[in-house]
């Protein structure tokens, strides 16, 4: 038997909930091209955003940890498979569209620069006066203009709703800039559970991360509510030492409690709203998919707890004033010299509308981590083969 895509959307309309986005009611491509005779419109996007080199990069994007700190902390790739394992569960659970839920989670931070956000804060800095940087504009810049792998159009042509999930991508770390996606309507539930998606993987796995680090002291830890509300469902004290053991079990614990009070509080109020169709979704006054008043309330003391504890902890503020300095250095260096670039990155400074300042940012916001600290070895020590 094989399955052509016109029976995969049939399926789609036959299973999936009223208000899910269907692939076959897509507002379609900038570009006219034909479709895939097997795949979905979104999963042809989701395997588009998995090929390209953005994508792979994310290997050596900071997360929390440069590449550097160890091998088994996050980073950005990885974080990316954990948003697309949780968007799928949440989709699937809500009889959502899992290919465009995952194709929108798969592409939701191909725009980082490296060294997390202390890059994005510096490439913003030091773009002033030059239209600024912020990451999920560098994401659309990449799927829409810098990704060159086809020769008929520019990036990868996605479908609009793919580029409106990424475009109004709206977490804590996240600023939306919606013109031309009808920015005064919400987004598809797909793109509001890929938001939770993100948040929901950055908050337990920072957790995790900071606890296998020794950053985050065990006594601190076990005072957050979220803390004892898990050990609770574990049937262990609040203040049982955490073995990583415990840790391995209370963070896929808390992962499945985040997960099914989304699940639960959406549904409540699809039913409440008496939600019926996408377009009912995007007309609501404010986002569907959301968590329950206990569990956002306990997720605001974990985000407050990590940006005190973790994130602002002297190791990773050290890390992140020597990215600032390497980033500012190599900024500097490229705009003082643009003939230090590569040759086929000099070509693009006059097709680029904006100018040298936004080649040089591309080229910068482009880098892996490791790549960043070669390429200011190689600028800035004598002793390193150029």
């Amino acid at each position: 038997m094989i399955v052509t895509r016109e029976q995969l959307e049939e399926r789609e309309r036959r299973i999936l909930a009223p208000y899910a986005m269907k692939s076959g009611d897509t507002r379609g491509r900038v570009y006219p091209e034909d479709e895939d005779i097997h795949r979905t419109p979104f999963q042809k996007d989701r395997d588009r955003i998995i090929h390209t080199t953005a994508f792979r990069r994310l290997e050596y994007k900071t997360q929390v940890f440069v590449y550097g700190e160890g091998d088994h902390y996050r980073n950005r790739l990885t974080h990316t498979i954990e948003v697309a394992q949780i968007g799928r569960s949440l989709a699937r659970a809500l009889a959502l569209n899992e290919d465009l839920t995952e194709a929108i989670c798969l592409a939701h931070d191909l725009g980082h620069p490296p060294f997390g956000h202390t890059g994005e804060a510096t490439l913003n800095e030091l773009m002033e006066g030059h239209g600024g940087f912020d990451h999920q504009r560098q994401t659309m810049r990449i799927v829409e203009k810098l990704e060159r792998r086809y020769p008929d159009f520019p990036g990868l042509n996605l479908t609009y709703e793919v580029r409106e999930g990424l475009v109004k991508h709206d977490t804590d770390y996240d600023v939306v800039h919606a013109e031309g996606y009808e920015p005064e309507k919400r987004g598809t539930l797909e793109c509001q559970i890929s938001n939770l998606a993100d948040e929901i993987a950055y908050n337990t796995a920072d957790l995790d991360d900071g606890l296998r680090s020794g950053i985050l002291r065990a006594q601190d830890v076990q005072g957050l509510e979220i803390w004892r509300y898990v050990m609770r469902s574990l049937n262990e004290p609040p203040d049982a030492p955490i073995t990583d053991m415990l840790r391995y079990r209370a963070i896929r614990r808390l992962v499945g409690i985040e997960i099914r009070d989304v699940i639960q509080t959406t549904h409540e109020r699809i039913e409440r709203y008496h939600i019926r169709s996408v377009e009912d979704v995007r007309d609501f006054e404010q986002n569907l998919a959301t968590y329950s008043r206990a569990l956002l309330r306990m997720n605001a003391e974990l985000k407050a707890f990590l940006m005190d504890n973790f994130y602002r902890h002297y190791r990773v503020m050290r890390m992140a004033a020597k990215a600032h300095r390497l980033l500012t250095a190599l900024f500097h260096a490229y705009v003082s010299e643009p003939r230090q670039l590569p040759l086929s990155t000099q070509e693009k400074i006059r097709e680029e509308p904006e100018g040298l300042h936004r080649v040089v940012c591309d080229y910068i916001a482009g880098m892996t981590d490791r790549y960043a600290l070669e390429e200011y070895q190689k600028l800035f020590d004598p002793n390193t083969r150029v």
